[in-house]
């Protein structure tokens, strides 16, 4: 009796894991980085938080899904099927050999599991896709206050602060074992100068991302705050607006009244 035919997997597991280790630096870790520092730009007022916002969606309404499905939602449900596969076929012994090496092996799997189920509630909480299932609280034209109240709960600010260490973890660590997989470092010293290397990564990342939930849910549960973020928001809003009205030829809105401006203001800030 012949051997049953090898699965496409085992007969492709050298590339297969090739881009799998590729994938989680470039781009699903390059989109990691980006997004926390981005986020972290809150740090420095609502107006550079909104600016950064409004760069990433200058690209265009109709292009952005496309961009986001090719170079982040693609690859990382790349990543997370291939990570799945192979936390299935392998047990970890942390247990029978407490070692150093072997806790990073099984904290790996464990925070990628983690952080895929953090990233489908973030953007099921945030992301316009979220909005048929109750979610996509996040407004691109009002980034700092819409984000400041969807953060602001407490069991929110916990769970972000959960999956973005377990994100960070995972994508840090990753570097360390990446160059493992590639051959970039071989030798105990390489290792451990790579390990000190992301180490710094890694606290780098996690300060990021935890400041930025820190800020945003002192905005949210400061009203004074909420309403300097939203007439920043509005103000820059208007601007835009302004600019893409000049861009297409058409005449700018006449300046209103300061009377009628603060009506205008106070209306578009209670709906």
């Amino acid at each position: 009796m012949s051997d049953p035919a090898p699965s496409f997997l085992a007969r492709h597991q050298f590339l297969i894991y090739r881009l799998f280790s590729l994938s989680g630096l470039v781009p699903v870790g390059a989109f990691l980085v980006v997004h926390l520092l981005t986020n972290a730009s809150v740090n420095a007022g609502a107006g550079v938080f909104q600016s950064r916002v409004d760069m990433i969606h200058s690209i265009g309404e109709s292009l952005l899904p496309i961009v986001e499905w090719l170079f982040i939602f693609l690859p990382m449900l790349f990543h997370a099927t291939v990570g799945f596969v192979i936390i299935a076929n392998g047990l970890p012994n942390v247990g029978s050999y407490p070692y150093v090496g072997n806790v990073r092996y099984t904290l790996q799997r464990a925070t990628g599991m983690i952080a895929f189920v953090f990233i489908i509630g973030h953007i099921v909480h945030l992301h316009w896709m979220g909005k048929p299932l109750g979610g996509g609280q996040f407004d691109p034209h009002a980034a700092t206050s819409s984000a400041a109240i969807a953060i602001h709960p407490v069991l929110a600010s916990i769970l972000y602060a959960i999956g973005v260490l377990c994100a960070v973890f995972h994508f840090a660590n990753g570097l360390w074992t990446l160059g493992i997989t590639w051959g970039l470092w071989t030798s105990p010293a390489a290792m451990r100068r790579a390990n000190a290397v992301s180490v710094v990564v890694g606290l780098a990342l996690a300060a990021a991302g935890l400041s930025s939930i820190v800020s945003l849910r002192d905005i949210g549960g400061d009203p004074a705050k909420l309403e300097q973020a939203r007439t920043t928001e509005r103000s820059m809003n208007e601007e835009r607006e302004r600019r893409e009205r000049l861009l297409n030829g058409e005449a700018p809105e006449p300046t209103a009244a300061p009377g009628r401006a603060a009506a205008i203001s106070g209306t578009r800030s209670g709906g």
